[in-house]
């Protein structure tokens, strides 16, 4: 049984990301909030409390958060957009920037792809990714609590997977980093049409690893639960497969650059 039909797959290479509705429960949802309420030193019930727009939490190993990382469904996904046997399956989740209710700039609402080799320099805008996505299979985004449209939800450029790999591919395995990536502004996929990370609690919007993508104001009152974690790879991508057997994110960076 698959989690994705075809036109999921068809829609995911063409605009880069595909809404996977129902992933983990609800229940999952807000057993892992709690923990995270506590982590940020912030009271549900009291909004006095709420004095910064966004506070950065990392990595989460407890069962509710291993519980929606590895639902049967999301597997299934998983196997149907990298590949079967291709990623590891994710032990924790993170990061979680958790966004308040506020007037007050969150300072992080640049666009941007999220880089994904060459972290072990400290500067994070050399940080570097390439036209075959080393170190990044995925970019995934699990909503923990229910995000409408004046709840700071993700960005999203669609179709920007296909500027970005025209863009890394002149340079190779060596790629670009992050500075020479947003040197412009990223400006090649200005001209991409905007929509939002929406949905309620439960929800996983599974992104191709070089979607432009950006944070935005919280403009609502509930507070925004999200974590953005990396899937990561258990083999390289490969654009030269002797069996032909590529994955939707390999045929997505293919037929960005057919169209160069």
């Amino acid at each position: 049984m698959t989690a994705l039909t075809d036109a999921d797959i068809t829609s995911f290479i063409r605009d880069g990301f595909v809404r996977l509705d129902r992933a983990f429960s609800k229940d999952t949802a807000a057993e892992a909030r709690a923990i995270l309420w506590r982590a940020t030193g912030c009271d549900p019930d009291d909004p006095s409390t709420w004095t910064r727009p966004v506070v950065r939490l990392g990595q989460f190993a407890q069962a509710p958060f291993r519980e929606a990382a590895n639902s049967p469904v999301l597997h299934r996904a998983l196997d149907q957009l990298v590949g079967r046997g291709r990623w590891l399956p994710p032990g924790a989740l993170g990061t979680f920037p958790v966004r308040f209710p506020s007037a007050e700039s969150p300072g992080d609402d640049g666009w941007h792809i999220d880089v994904s080799f060459g972290v072990e320099t400290p500067d994070f805008m050399e940080w570097r990714a390439n036209v075959s996505s080393r170190g990044r299979a995925l970019l995934m985004l699990f909503l923990f609590s229910d995000i409408e449209q004046n709840d700071a939800p993700t960005r999203i450029r669609v179709g920007s997977h296909l500027d970005i790999a025209r863009q890394l591919a002149p340079a190779g395995d060596a790629g670009l980093t992050l500075r020479e990536l947003a040197a412009d502004g990223f400006a090649a996929s200005s001209h991409r049409p905007e929509t939002s990370a929406v949905g309620e609690a439960g929800t996983v919007y599974l992104c191709h690893p070089f979607i432009v993508h950006a944070a935005q104001p919280h403009r609502g009152k509930n507070p925004r639960f999200l974590a953005q974690p990396p899937l990561l790879p258990r083999e390289p991508f490969c654009l030269d497969r002797s069996d032909g057997e590529y994955s939707p994110v390999e045929q997505a960076i293919m037929q960005a650059l057919k169209g160069r």
